[in-house]
C-alpha cells in the first residue's frame, strides 16, 4: 500500500482505507473515496498541488496533504 499522493500522472490505483476519523476523512469518503474504488491521478497543479483525479466517472481535485491520508493498492 502507499499514499495516493505518490501516484505518478496516469497511473492507476484503487482505494484500500481513509485514515482518521474526521471531518476531512468523512468528506473524502463522501466524496467518492471508499474502499475498492479505482482512481487515477490526471495531473496537477504547476506548483504540485491540488491533485486530479479521476474516479467514478468524474473529477476531483484534492489537496496533497488530504490525499496522504488516502491509502492504495497499485492496479
Amino acid at each position: 500500500m502507499s499514499p495516493l499522493s505518490e501516484l505518478k500522472i496516469g497511473q492507476s490505483a484503487r482505494v484500500a482505507a481513509v485514515a482518521g476519523v474526521d471531518e476531512i476523512s468523512i468528506r473524502l469518503l463522501e466524496m467518492g473515496l471508499t474502499p475498492g474504488v479505482e482512481i487515477k491521478l490526471l495531473g496537477a497543479a504547476p506548483l504540485g498541488d491540488p491533485l486530479e483525479f479521476e474516479l467514478r466517472g468524474y473529477r476531483l481535485s484534492i489537496r496533497k496533504s488530504e490525499a496522504l491520508r488516502v491509502s492504495v493498492h497499485l492496479v
